[in-house]
């Protein structure tokens, strides 16, 4: 296929072209795949385009991969860590830096916990959780959820213990929220949230002694 087919102006166009590529699989396609995601507006043929790339050889893939991750575009780190956490090559675990990890730009955080969570070999998972929690009460509802999830993959509940004693109402109650998620993963989320809230409005005294 001829890669300028990637960046048709139709966003249909563009998402056969990607399902084209995978479905090809032809090594000499990773660097259009790769530098499509970084620019790609729309979350479906992103989304192709990644299963394009994990349909490629490790050794093609992944080097081009960890070159996005220093790419001032944020699209083109988080789409990069995604695609990674997509093939598994652990080989990339050094690449997913703290900076990653933390981020300014909240999709790329996400997609860094993603891939982390994946990626980390078994003796630094625990280094992993506590570097997680230290981010407790960032975010919305969705990046506190994601937190939550990638902390409950890790099943370290140690590692939320200085969250669960922190000064601030809000990360208290989303080390909370995800201490009952890693205890039983079918307890809702939102009641967390909900209480963050509730403690923020009234104060932790008149909330009801939430301290703890």
């Amino acid at each position: 296929m001829d890669p300028k087919q990637l960046s048709a102006a139709n966003s249909s166009a563009r998402l056969q072209a990607a399902l084209a590529a995978g479905t090809q699989a032809d090594p000499a396609l990773a660097g259009a795949l790769v530098h499509r995601c970084a620019v790609e507006p729309d979350f479906f043929v992103r989304d192709m385009l990644t299963w394009a790339l994990t349909r490629l050889p490790v050794g093609v893939t992944v080097p081009k991969l960890l070159g996005e991750l220093r790419s001032g575009v944020p699209q083109a780190r988080s789409q990069a860590l995604h695609t990674l956490s997509k093939i598994g090559d652990r080989s990339a675990w050094p690449s997913i830096t703290r900076a990653l990890l933390h981020d300014a730009d909240e999709e790329v955080a996400r997609s860094a916990w993603r891939a982390a969570v994946v990626l980390v070999p078994a003796d630094e998972r625990e280094e992993l959780a506590v570097d997680l929690a230290a981010q407790l009460g960032r975010g919305d509802r969705a990046m506190r959820l994601s937190l939550s999830r990638a902390l409950v993959e890790l099943g370290d509940e140690a590692a939320l213990g200085p969250g669960l004693a922190s000064p601030d109402p809000a990360v208290r109650a989303h080390a909370r929220a995800t201490r009952r998620l890693l205890r039983d993963p079918d307890a809702g989320f939102d009641l967390g949230v909900d209480e963050a809230k509730r403690i923020v409005a009234l104060g932790p005294e008149r909330a009801g002694g939430t301290a703890c």
